[in-house]
Protein backbone atom coordinates (compact mmCIF):
# COMPACT_ATOMS: atom_id res chain seq x y z
CA UNK A 1 0.00 0.00 0.00
CA UNK A 2 1.31 3.42 -0.94
CA UNK A 3 0.60 6.08 1.69
CA UNK A 4 0.77 9.70 0.61
CA UNK A 5 2.28 11.63 3.52
CA UNK A 6 1.78 15.34 4.15
CA UNK A 7 3.68 15.75 7.45
CA UNK A 8 4.78 13.70 10.44
CA UNK A 9 2.17 15.26 12.76
CA UNK A 10 -0.56 13.73 10.61
CA UNK A 11 1.26 10.67 9.35
CA UNK A 12 2.80 9.09 12.45
CA UNK A 13 -0.41 8.00 14.21
CA UNK A 14 -2.07 7.36 10.83
CA UNK A 15 0.73 4.95 9.87
CA UNK A 16 0.57 3.27 13.28
CA UNK A 17 -3.15 2.62 12.76
CA UNK A 18 -2.54 1.25 9.26
CA UNK A 19 0.14 -1.09 10.62
CA UNK A 20 -2.37 -2.37 13.20
CA UNK A 21 -5.18 -2.82 10.68
CA UNK A 22 -3.06 -4.18 7.81
CA UNK A 23 -0.29 -6.18 9.56
CA UNK A 24 0.59 -8.15 6.42
CA UNK A 25 0.60 -5.15 4.11
CA UNK A 26 3.90 -3.54 3.13
CA UNK A 27 3.48 0.19 3.61
CA UNK A 28 5.45 2.61 1.43
CA UNK A 29 5.44 6.27 2.43
CA UNK A 30 5.35 8.84 -0.37
CA UNK A 31 6.16 12.42 0.60
CA UNK A 32 4.75 14.56 -2.17
CA UNK A 33 3.93 18.12 -1.12
CA UNK A 34 4.95 20.78 -3.68
CA UNK A 35 2.52 23.17 -1.99
CA UNK A 36 4.81 23.63 1.03
CA UNK A 37 6.59 26.98 1.02
CA UNK A 38 9.31 28.08 1.47
CA UNK A 39 11.63 25.30 0.36
CA UNK A 40 13.47 25.27 3.69
CA UNK A 41 10.15 24.48 5.42
CA UNK A 42 9.57 21.71 2.88
CA UNK A 43 12.98 20.18 3.66
CA UNK A 44 12.34 20.39 7.41
CA UNK A 45 9.01 18.57 7.05
CA UNK A 46 10.54 15.90 4.83
CA UNK A 47 13.43 15.51 7.28
CA UNK A 48 10.94 14.99 10.11
CA UNK A 49 8.79 12.54 8.13
CA UNK A 50 11.93 10.51 7.41
CA UNK A 51 12.65 10.42 11.14
CA UNK A 52 9.08 9.25 11.85
CA UNK A 53 9.17 6.56 9.16
CA UNK A 54 12.51 5.27 10.46
CA UNK A 55 10.96 4.83 13.91
CA UNK A 56 8.05 2.91 12.39
CA UNK A 57 10.23 0.87 10.03
CA UNK A 58 8.49 2.20 6.91
CA UNK A 59 10.22 2.87 3.59
CA UNK A 60 9.91 6.50 2.47
CA UNK A 61 10.10 7.91 -1.06
CA UNK A 62 10.39 11.63 -1.77
CA UNK A 63 8.35 13.03 -4.66
CA UNK A 64 9.33 15.93 -6.88
CA UNK A 65 9.15 19.45 -5.48
CA UNK A 66 7.41 20.86 -8.55
CA UNK A 67 6.25 24.14 -7.02
CA UNK A 68 5.91 25.97 -10.36
CA UNK A 69 3.45 23.37 -11.67
CA UNK A 70 1.45 23.58 -8.43
CA UNK A 71 1.28 27.39 -8.59
CA UNK A 72 -0.09 27.22 -12.13
CA UNK A 73 -2.81 24.80 -10.99
CA UNK A 74 -4.04 27.07 -8.19
CA UNK A 75 -3.78 30.32 -10.15
CA UNK A 76 -6.87 32.42 -9.49
CA UNK A 77 -7.59 30.61 -6.22
CA UNK A 78 -5.03 32.44 -4.11
CA UNK A 79 -7.65 34.09 -1.87
CA UNK A 80 -9.71 30.95 -1.25
CA UNK A 81 -10.18 30.07 2.45
CA UNK A 82 -8.92 26.90 4.12
CA UNK A 83 -10.96 23.89 2.90
CA UNK A 84 -12.02 25.92 -0.17
CA UNK A 85 -11.51 25.29 -3.89
CA UNK A 86 -7.74 25.82 -3.73
CA UNK A 87 -7.43 22.95 -1.26
CA UNK A 88 -9.55 20.75 -3.54
CA UNK A 89 -7.22 21.43 -6.48
CA UNK A 90 -4.26 20.78 -4.19
CA UNK A 91 -5.72 17.43 -3.07
CA UNK A 92 -6.37 16.52 -6.73
CA UNK A 93 -2.77 17.17 -7.67
CA UNK A 94 -1.13 15.39 -4.75
CA UNK A 95 -3.36 12.32 -4.90
CA UNK A 96 -3.14 12.11 -8.70
CA UNK A 97 0.67 12.04 -8.54
CA UNK A 98 0.50 9.59 -5.62
CA UNK A 99 -1.72 7.09 -7.43
CA UNK A 100 0.60 7.21 -10.44
CA UNK A 101 3.51 6.45 -8.12
CA UNK A 102 1.50 3.55 -6.65
CA UNK A 103 0.92 2.17 -10.16
CA UNK A 104 4.62 2.55 -10.97
CA UNK A 105 5.61 0.61 -7.82
CA UNK A 106 3.00 -2.11 -8.36
CA UNK A 107 0.96 -1.20 -5.27
CA UNK A 108 -2.66 -2.39 -5.23
CA UNK A 109 -3.86 0.11 -2.63
CA UNK A 110 -3.23 3.77 -1.82
CA UNK A 111 -4.31 6.28 0.83
CA UNK A 112 -3.25 9.62 2.31
CA UNK A 113 -2.45 10.92 5.79
CA UNK A 114 -4.44 14.04 4.89
CA UNK A 115 -7.47 12.05 6.07
CA UNK A 116 -6.49 12.47 9.70
CA UNK A 117 -5.82 16.23 9.55
CA UNK A 118 -8.55 18.19 11.39
CA UNK A 119 -8.15 21.02 8.87
CA UNK A 120 -8.83 18.87 5.79
CA UNK A 121 -12.18 17.82 4.35
CA UNK A 122 -12.53 14.04 4.49
CA UNK A 123 -15.54 14.17 2.16
CA UNK A 124 -13.53 15.84 -0.59
CA UNK A 125 -10.63 13.46 -0.07
CA UNK A 126 -12.88 10.42 -0.30
CA UNK A 127 -14.47 11.63 -3.55
CA UNK A 128 -11.06 12.33 -5.10
CA UNK A 129 -9.60 9.04 -3.86
CA UNK A 130 -12.53 6.95 -5.11
CA UNK A 131 -12.46 8.65 -8.53
CA UNK A 132 -8.75 7.94 -8.90
CA UNK A 133 -9.21 4.35 -7.75
CA UNK A 134 -11.84 3.78 -10.44
CA UNK A 135 -9.71 5.51 -13.05
CA UNK A 136 -6.53 3.54 -12.39
CA UNK A 137 -7.93 0.24 -11.12
CA UNK A 138 -6.56 0.52 -7.57
CA UNK A 139 -8.23 0.47 -4.18
CA UNK A 140 -8.46 3.71 -2.21
CA UNK A 141 -8.27 3.03 1.53
CA UNK A 142 -10.50 5.55 3.29
CA UNK A 143 -10.13 5.50 7.06
CA UNK A 144 -11.42 8.02 9.57
CA UNK A 145 -8.75 7.60 12.24
CA UNK A 146 -9.44 11.05 13.67
CA UNK A 147 -12.92 10.23 14.99
CA UNK A 148 -13.46 9.31 18.62
CA UNK A 149 -10.21 10.04 20.45
CA UNK A 150 -8.08 9.90 17.29
CA UNK A 151 -6.97 13.53 17.46
CA UNK A 152 -5.98 13.07 21.10
CA UNK A 153 -3.96 9.95 20.26
CA UNK A 154 -2.41 11.78 17.34
CA UNK A 155 -1.23 14.59 19.64
CA UNK A 156 0.09 12.04 22.13
CA UNK A 157 2.15 10.32 19.41
CA UNK A 158 3.60 13.68 18.38
CA UNK A 159 4.71 14.47 21.93
CA UNK A 160 6.04 10.99 22.67
CA UNK A 161 8.19 10.98 19.54
CA UNK A 162 9.21 14.68 19.71
CA UNK A 163 7.93 15.36 16.21
CA UNK A 164 7.96 18.75 14.50
CA UNK A 165 4.60 20.45 15.00
CA UNK A 166 4.37 23.08 12.27
CA UNK A 167 2.13 26.13 12.81
CA UNK A 168 0.62 26.52 9.32
CA UNK A 169 -0.75 24.12 6.72
CA UNK A 170 2.15 24.62 4.36
CA UNK A 171 1.14 26.66 1.32
CA UNK A 172 2.13 30.25 0.66
CA UNK A 173 -1.44 31.52 0.50
CA UNK A 174 -2.58 29.83 3.69
CA UNK A 175 0.48 31.17 5.48
CA UNK A 176 -0.12 34.74 4.30
CA UNK A 177 -3.78 34.71 5.37
CA UNK A 178 -3.04 33.15 8.74
CA UNK A 179 -0.27 35.60 9.62
CA UNK A 180 -2.40 38.57 8.56
CA UNK A 181 -5.23 37.39 10.82
CA UNK A 182 -2.77 36.93 13.68
CA UNK A 183 -1.19 40.33 12.88
CA UNK A 184 2.17 38.59 12.99
CA UNK A 185 5.30 39.06 10.94
CA UNK A 186 5.44 36.60 8.03
CA UNK A 187 8.86 35.52 9.16
CA UNK A 188 8.89 32.43 6.93
CA UNK A 189 9.09 34.75 3.91
CA UNK A 190 12.10 36.69 5.22
CA UNK A 191 15.44 35.51 3.92
CA UNK A 192 18.38 37.28 5.63
CA UNK A 193 21.15 38.50 3.34
CA UNK A 194 23.62 37.10 5.87
CA UNK A 195 24.34 33.50 6.78
CA UNK A 196 23.30 34.14 10.37
CA UNK A 197 20.75 31.73 11.86
CA UNK A 198 17.97 33.77 13.42
CA UNK A 199 15.97 32.76 16.51
CA UNK A 200 12.84 30.72 15.68
CA UNK A 201 13.75 30.67 12.00
CA UNK A 202 13.25 27.54 9.91
CA UNK A 203 17.03 27.12 9.86
CA UNK A 204 17.16 27.12 13.66
CA UNK A 205 14.38 24.53 13.77
CA UNK A 206 16.29 22.31 11.35
CA UNK A 207 19.33 22.41 13.65
CA UNK A 208 17.15 21.62 16.66
CA UNK A 209 15.64 18.53 15.02
CA UNK A 210 19.03 17.36 13.81
CA UNK A 211 20.15 17.50 17.43
CA UNK A 212 17.02 15.55 18.40
CA UNK A 213 17.99 12.78 15.99
CA UNK A 214 21.48 12.56 17.47
CA UNK A 215 20.15 12.39 21.03
CA UNK A 216 17.64 9.75 19.98
CA UNK A 217 20.37 7.58 18.45
CA UNK A 218 22.52 8.02 21.56
CA UNK A 219 19.57 7.09 23.82
CA UNK A 220 20.05 10.35 25.69
CA UNK A 221 16.84 11.34 27.55
CA UNK A 222 15.51 14.73 26.46
CA UNK A 223 12.37 16.79 26.05
CA UNK A 224 11.45 19.40 23.48
CA UNK A 225 9.76 22.23 25.38
CA UNK A 226 8.38 25.60 24.32
CA UNK A 227 9.88 28.86 25.48
CA UNK A 228 8.37 32.35 25.25
CA UNK A 229 10.83 35.11 24.39
CA UNK A 230 11.29 38.45 22.62
CA UNK A 231 12.37 37.85 19.04
CA UNK A 232 14.02 40.30 16.65
CA UNK A 233 14.22 40.90 12.92
CA UNK A 234 16.16 43.55 11.06
CA UNK A 235 14.12 44.40 7.96
CA UNK A 236 16.30 47.20 6.58
CA UNK A 237 18.81 49.75 7.73
CA UNK A 238 21.49 52.13 6.47
CA UNK A 239 23.73 54.98 7.62
CA UNK A 240 24.34 58.18 5.66
CA UNK A 241 27.03 60.82 6.13
CA UNK A 242 26.75 63.98 4.03
CA UNK A 243 23.92 62.30 2.06
CA UNK A 244 26.21 59.40 1.15
CA UNK A 245 25.47 55.88 2.39
CA UNK A 246 28.43 54.35 4.20
CA UNK A 247 29.06 50.66 5.01
CA UNK A 248 27.40 49.71 8.30
CA UNK A 249 26.32 46.73 10.39
CA UNK A 250 23.45 46.88 12.90
CA UNK A 251 23.77 44.73 16.00
CA UNK A 252 20.82 42.49 16.87
CA UNK A 253 18.02 44.18 18.82
CA UNK A 254 18.88 47.60 17.44
CA UNK A 255 15.72 49.74 17.33
CA UNK A 256 14.68 53.34 16.66
CA UNK A 257 11.36 54.80 17.78
CA UNK A 258 10.51 56.50 14.50
CA UNK A 259 12.77 54.43 12.23
CA UNK A 260 14.99 57.47 11.62
CA UNK A 261 17.40 59.59 13.58
CA UNK A 262 20.10 62.14 12.83
CA UNK A 263 22.79 63.71 14.96
CA UNK A 264 26.48 64.06 15.70
CA UNK A 265 28.89 62.23 17.94
CA UNK A 266 28.62 63.88 21.34
CA UNK A 267 31.25 61.95 23.29
CA UNK A 268 33.23 58.70 23.45
CA UNK A 269 33.70 56.30 26.37
CA UNK A 270 35.78 53.12 26.12
CA UNK A 271 35.73 53.19 22.30
CA UNK A 272 31.94 53.55 22.20
CA UNK A 273 30.81 56.71 20.38
CA UNK A 274 27.50 58.18 21.54
CA UNK A 275 25.23 60.08 19.17
CA UNK A 276 23.43 63.05 20.69
CA UNK A 277 20.05 61.59 19.68
CA UNK A 278 17.94 58.51 20.46
CA UNK A 279 20.46 56.59 22.61
CA UNK A 280 22.34 55.59 19.45
CA UNK A 281 25.88 54.28 19.66
CA UNK A 282 28.61 53.60 17.09
CA UNK A 283 31.69 51.43 17.31
CA UNK A 284 34.45 50.87 14.80
CA UNK A 285 35.02 47.59 13.00
CA UNK A 286 38.45 47.50 14.66
CA UNK A 287 36.87 47.60 18.12
CA UNK A 288 34.28 45.04 17.04
CA UNK A 289 37.10 42.71 15.96
CA UNK A 290 38.90 43.21 19.27
CA UNK A 291 35.83 42.44 21.37
CA UNK A 292 34.80 39.38 19.32
CA UNK A 293 38.30 38.08 18.55
CA UNK A 294 37.77 38.36 14.79
CA UNK A 295 39.66 39.89 11.88
CA UNK A 296 36.97 41.13 9.48
CA UNK A 297 38.63 43.22 6.78
CA UNK A 298 35.62 45.41 6.07
CA UNK A 299 31.92 45.81 6.78
CA UNK A 300 31.01 43.94 3.60
CA UNK A 301 32.77 40.83 4.91
CA UNK A 302 31.04 41.23 8.27
CA UNK A 303 27.61 41.48 6.62
CA UNK A 304 28.33 38.47 4.46
CA UNK A 305 29.59 36.21 7.25
CA UNK A 306 28.56 37.66 10.62
CA UNK A 307 29.19 36.18 14.03
CA UNK A 308 26.46 34.00 15.54
CA UNK A 309 23.31 35.57 16.93
CA UNK A 310 24.19 34.46 20.47
CA UNK A 311 27.67 35.98 20.16
CA UNK A 312 26.08 39.20 18.96
CA UNK A 313 23.86 39.30 22.04
CA UNK A 314 26.90 38.74 24.22
CA UNK A 315 28.66 41.64 22.49
CA UNK A 316 25.65 43.89 23.09
CA UNK A 317 25.77 43.02 26.78
CA UNK A 318 29.52 43.79 26.92
CA UNK A 319 28.87 47.19 25.32
CA UNK A 320 25.85 48.17 27.43
CA UNK A 321 25.99 45.99 30.56
CA UNK A 322 22.21 45.74 30.23
CA UNK A 323 20.46 42.48 29.18
CA UNK A 324 17.35 44.46 28.21
CA UNK A 325 19.06 47.07 26.03
CA UNK A 326 17.45 47.68 22.61
CA UNK A 327 19.25 50.87 21.65
CA UNK A 328 20.62 51.21 18.15
CA UNK A 329 24.25 50.07 17.95
CA UNK A 330 26.00 50.36 14.62
CA UNK A 331 29.39 49.08 13.49
CA UNK A 332 31.17 51.33 10.97
CA UNK A 333 34.67 51.29 9.55
CA UNK A 334 35.53 54.81 10.74
CA UNK A 335 33.66 57.16 13.06
CA UNK A 336 32.16 60.11 11.14
CA UNK A 337 33.09 63.62 12.30
CA UNK A 338 30.02 65.23 10.71
CA UNK A 339 26.25 64.73 10.85
CA UNK A 340 25.10 61.12 10.84
CA UNK A 341 21.70 60.02 9.51
CA UNK A 342 20.40 56.55 10.38
CA UNK A 343 17.37 54.78 8.94
CA UNK A 344 16.35 51.56 10.65
CA UNK A 345 13.29 49.34 10.22
CA UNK A 346 13.36 46.52 12.75
CA UNK A 347 10.88 44.49 14.78
CA UNK A 348 10.99 43.27 18.38
CA UNK A 349 8.07 40.95 19.02
CA UNK A 350 6.78 38.27 21.37
CA UNK A 351 7.40 34.80 20.05
CA UNK A 352 7.58 31.14 21.07
CA UNK A 353 10.30 28.68 20.15
CA UNK A 354 11.18 25.09 20.92
CA UNK A 355 14.30 24.17 22.86
CA UNK A 356 15.79 20.83 23.86
CA UNK A 357 16.12 20.12 27.58
CA UNK A 358 18.26 17.17 28.63
CA UNK A 359 16.73 15.03 31.37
Amino acid sequence: MLVHICCSVDSHHFLEKLQEEFPREKLIGFFYDPNIHPYSEYKLRFYDVKYSCDILGIELIEGEYDLDAWLKLVKGLENEPEKGDRCTVCFDRRLDVSVLKAKELGCKKFTTSLLISPKKSQDKLQIIGDDLANKYGLEFIFRDYRSGNGVELQGKAVKENSLYRQNYCGCLFGLTTQREQQQKLIDEMINPITNQTMPESIEERIELYKKRNILQKENTPFKIVKQRFLNYRLLSGYVSVNKTVIPSYFLAYSTLNNKKTAGQIEYEINNIFYLNRDETKLITLKHFNTLTNNDFKDIFELNKNPISFDDELQLRFVLTNNPFDISCIVVVETIPNSKVEITLNSKVFEDVKEVIVLQ
